[in-house]
């Protein structure tokens, strides 16, 4: 009888008391599923599956009902048994087209960014700078023949190519510092679209694992570890387009090994007078293994070379007194070349059931020539101003984090650390005047440039129910080395600084439909080698202090609204302006505005979304009236909407607007605003898709980017400020065919 009791005792206390509760999660192909959703409804204990795809949920009952949930997954209700408990759960999740009702509000600080995710799967896109415009909020402009990079306007920033902005493509930085044509080059055109499956994207200054440029915000960009299936494409259009893709698959759905290559050719003369020119080749092969005790390989190697020639930015005068059209030229010698190769090592797995790691190590090798001509003849009325900037990088460097979940008493606790390392070798940093991209008049600037940037940081995120407290500190230490070679004699000049950057967030998910967070923080951007090391600037590492307030919120299955008002004070908007080799300190700042974004399936087939952002961007130090920030938008609108699979059909509608903006301090000189419509649509009969796309549908005259400059023309006088510009794409249009193999 006693034995009997006994039994009964511990047979009872497995049935009361909780149990921890692991599992494997794959796809179709037994391929692990990173990232999936578990969450237990009767306790309300969640877990995300671990690169290896597996996951661990302490405090679970025999009788719980557990969730499993992931965009583009049918999503899993099982009830958990003893069987459960004793030998783990394997879940084997089947795909489906993206609905917005599978969509969870996860418990984590950026839990937006899922948002991109059904973005990208639910209107596909052909082009990197399409790719950058799924970072809800971010308008681009493109000025220079294609090549160059784009023009970045976020919250109230003009980011001209990435200054307060930090992006990353599998933890490899895109941002360039100390370059030739200005501080955060972010040239993102080695990436092939195709190949992208997420973007992980955050505003504000709040998350720790983001460091130099991450004020306005970051986007981490990655790619695919393996393709559906192999393609060619054949794309061609107006103005002498043409486009090549090539997507293959190596080793045929291979559960445990995937590799795939991807080729890209783009050649267009664009729509100018005189023709761009221009052509780029992209090649990008990826291999991905699970080995012992399946943590995950990933090797990416990959080659992108660009060349164009540009018509360059016009001014208004010229149109105005018909010397010119909107697509002419003052100086068509404008140009340049770039290339960047890359080799990226990427190694992920777990220590044990609580314990992950993730690591990166790359390299790559860069160059970067461009001619440009702003002023035309304003400081040499001879030959005219044109310029060359020029520079030939090594970029080294690794990322390294360990994310450990335990429960510290009754709280449970995740708690990230992570490592890392930059470092650039830029040699013959070149700022020169030049005559027709032939002759070298004199050298502005030359020298070479080490810059490194050493880091770790931590975070905490304290679970309290259904609140999250999250704090979280990063340190960051910089070395600054410029030999300059214009000098007679031989010299190094030196700088050091290390800059700490808190961060306090707060969650609150009252439920799997609702967040309300409150987000601190501090963030910087650092400046110039060349500028630093003069000390010309009042301060190498300029913060950043910013806050945000919002919620998002999930009323309906179908409808997704989120929005929050923030605030953003910059010490120093301190930029070296490569194009003329001097420094523009231009002080204290403040933004402070509110984002709004909606999301709402209509039926299975179609998909709507919006994002709005109102910005109030003013200098601090200067006098009412002369503190605008000169090309801080206002107001942004971006959206459309997406046909997925019906019949056949598939395709999108977009839109995108900004409003007049300040081109100078005193508004006395405003960038005008547009409004831009594109369609494409896409029809598939078995194996073969074809496809058309709009570029400009409404065929708008609309200004692509847009400076106020002092200028001066041969036959000029004396100089003039006012607009120069850059036209937008007239209406284009381009038709596709596609073959999936």
């Amino acid at each position: 009888m006693r034995t009997i009791i006994i039994l009964f005792i511990v047979l009872f206390s497995k049935l009361m008391y909780a149990q921890q509760i692991k599992g494997v999660i794959t796809d179709e192909n037994q391929y692990p599923l990173e990232g999936v959703y578990v969450y237990n409804a009767s306790s309300t204990k969640h877990a995300h599956t671990l690169v290896t795809g597996t996951f661990t949920i302490e405090g679970t009952h025999i009788g719980d009902i557990v969730e499993v949930g992931m965009l583009g997954f049918h999503k899993r209700t099982i009830v958990i048994t003893q069987s459960h408990i004793d030998n783990g759960i394997p879940i084997q999740l089947k795909s489906k087209i993206f609905q917005l009702d599978e969509l969870v509000i996860t418990k984590e600080l950026n839990a937006l960014q899922h948002i991109a995710k059904l973005d990208l799967q639910s209107n596909p896109v052909n082009s990197s700078q399409e790719i950058l415009r799924k970072v809800p909020g971010l308008i681009i402009g493109q000025h220079a023949g294609g090549g160059k990079a784009e023009q970045l306007f976020l919250r109230g920033f003009d980011i001209d190519h990435g200054t307060d902005i930090n992006l990353s493509v599998d933890g490899m930085p895109v941002n360039m510092v100390s370059h030739a044509h200005g501080q955060g080059y972010s040239d993102f055109h080695f990436v092939i679209p195709e190949t992208v499956v997420n973007v992980d994207f955050g505003k504000g200054p709040y998350n720790a694992d983001r460091g130099d440029f991450a004020t306005a915000g970051y986007a981490a960009f990655k790619t695919k570890d393996k393709l559906e299936n192999s393609s060619l494409n054949l794309e061609v259009g107006q103005f002498n387009t043409l486009r090549t893709l090539g997507l293959f698959d190596l080793l045929n759905k291979n559960s445990n090994q995937n590799a795939y290559v991807a080729f890209e050719y783009i050649a267009t003369d664009g729509p100018f007078e005189s023709p761009q020119n221009f052509n780029r080749i992209n090649v990008v092969t990826k291999y991905t293994t699970f080995l012992k005790g399946n943590n995950k390989l990933a090797i990416t190697a990959s080659h992108f070379n660009s060349r164009w020639d540009a018509s360059g930015q016009i001014p208004k005068r010229e149109i105005a007194n018909g010397n010119i059209s909107r697509f002419g030229a003052i100086d068509d010698t404008e140009g340049g070349t770039t290339s960047r190769s890359n080799l990226n090592l990427e190694y992920k797995g777990f220590i044990d059931g609580n314990t992950s790691f993730k690591s990166n190590v790359f390299y790559s090798r860069y160059g970067f020539e461009l001619y440009s001509n702003f002023t035309f003849f304003l400081d040499d009325p001879i030959n005219g101003d044109q310029i060359k900037q020029k520079e030939d990088r090594d970029i080294f460097g690794f990322n390294a984090s360990v994310k450990n979940n335990f429960r510290w008493n009754t709280v449970e606790t995740t708690v990230t650390s992570g490592i890392g390392l930059r470092h650039d070798i830029v040699d013959d940093v070149e700022l020169s005047h030049t005559l027709n991209r032939k002759t070298t008049l004199e050298n502005i600037q030359l020298g070479d440039i080490n810059q490194s940037n050493v880091f770790a940081f931590v975070n905490a995120d304290f679970e309290l129910g259904n609140f999250t407290i999250a704090p979280a500190l990063r340190l960051d230490y910089f070395t600054f080395l410029y030999e300059d070679q214009l000098l007679a004699e031989y010299t190094t000049q030196a700088e050091q600084k290390a800059i700490v950057s808190p961060k306090l967030n707060f969650l609150f998910n009252p439920n799997q439909n609702m967040q309300w967070f409150l987000k601190t923080g501090i963030g910087f951007h650092s400046n110039d080698t060349r500028v630093v090391v003069n000390k010309e600037g009042e301060k190498i590492l300029p913060r950043a202090y910013g806050a945000d307030l919002g919620f998002i919120y999930k009323p309906l299955p179908k409808l997704v609204v989120n929005s929050a008002l923030w605030y953003l004070f910059s010490e120093q908007e301190f930029v070296y302006v490569g194009d003329a080799g001097i420094v523009e300190p231009s002080g204290k700042s403040q933004r402070f505005g509110v984002d709004l974004g909606l999301r709402y399936q209509l039926n299975k087939w179609i998909y709507a979304d919006v994002d709005a952002t109102y910005t109030h961007a003013r200098s601090i130090d200067e006098i009412k009236g002369e503190d605008y920030i000169p090309l801080a938008p206002d107001f942004t609108l971006a959206g459309g909407f997406s046909l997925n699979d019906y019949k056949g059909f598939s395709g999108g509608l977009r839109y995108r607007f900004i409003d007049d903006r300040p081109a100078n301090e005193d508004n006395s000189i405003n960038a005008e605003g547009y409004f831009v419509t594109d369609l494409n649509l896409n029809y598939k009969i078995k194996n073969i898709t074809i496809g058309v796309a709009v570029e400009n549908l409404l065929n708008t005259q609309w200004n692509e980017t847009q400076f106020a400059t002092e200028s001066r023309l041969f036959n000029e006088l004396v100089s003039v400020e006012e607009i120069h510009f850059t036209p937008g794409t007239p209406f284009n249009i381009k038709t596709s065919i596609t073959y999936n193999f």
